[in-house]
């Protein structure tokens, strides 16, 4: 099985996490984001650098859409990395892409992760208690081919809900988003099993990868990351001013 390349990373992520509309303009893919947070809101470009003039046209445009400015850094873009902080552009939550091989994972036990499309209202509450709003559910609704939220049992007490997650295919990737454990059931293995129960669906839905993406910030779920033996694959940033 062929490992995918760092572009196949970045397209699944695309993918499983759209934008309301992706905008061309010159160099840049801006995407309008309707309040779904920086990932889908942000411009990019596959060059590794662009003219200040090409950066001022991208502001006004994300301007005109009611958005701030707001540019992704993926690798190999030092030099418009260092055109934008040379701007005033701070930098933000520098993000991990992590996968591995869905057959690593080992099934969970039966009832501990649960799939169902559209989320269930309990689904929706537990994300919105970590702040996954109707915007950030508007990006899941917008996914085109197969997807499915899924509600995590803790693994001492299979009755009680634990946490929810949104997974969706791109080709051979699958990736995680919206992966929430509430706070009274964290440690005690529920993220653990929603994993694995999502790498099971990415396989049967057939998908050779699992993948997420987290902040370098995010100790806890870099941790779970790395016991799940997923390795980094690819990186970004955001600037901003």
């Amino acid at each position: 099985m062929n490992t995918p390349q760092l572009q196949d990373w970045f397209d699944a992520l695309d993918a499983t996490w759209p934008g309301r509309a992706v905008h061309a303009l010159g160099p840049w893919r801006i995407r309008e984001g309707a309040g779904g947070g920086q990932r889908v809101s942000a411009a990019t470009t596959a060059v590794g650098d662009v003219s200040d003039a090409e950066i001022a046209e991208a502001e006004e445009f994300h301007r005109s859409l009611g958005q701030k400015p707001l540019f992704q850094i993926r690798p190999g873009q030092a030099a418009l990395d260092a055109r934008l902080a040379a701007r005033g552009y701070r930098m933000n939550d520098a993000t991990e892409l992590r996968a591995a091989p869905v057959t690593q994972f080992t099934p969970p036990p039966r009832l501990r992760s649960i799939m169902h499309w559209p989320p269930l209202a309990l689904t929706r509450e537990i994300w919105q208690g970590d702040h996954i709003g109707p915007e950030r559910v508007a990006v899941m609704e917008r996914v085109e081919g197969q997807k499915t939220a899924l509600i995590g049992r803790d693994g001492n007490d299979a009755d009680r809900a634990s946490g929810a997650a949104f997974v969706a295919c791109s080709g051979r990737i699958a990736m995680l988003h919206a992966l929430v454990v509430l706070p009274n059931m964290r440690r005690r293995g529920s993220a653990n099993y929603m994993m694995c129960g999502a790498a099971e669906w990415a396989q049967d839905h057939g998908a050779d990868w699992l993948a997420v993406a987290v902040t370098q910030a995010n100790a806890g779920a870099a941790a779970l990351y790395t016991s799940l033996e997923m390795p980094v694959v690819g990186d970004y940033h955001y600037r901003s001013l």
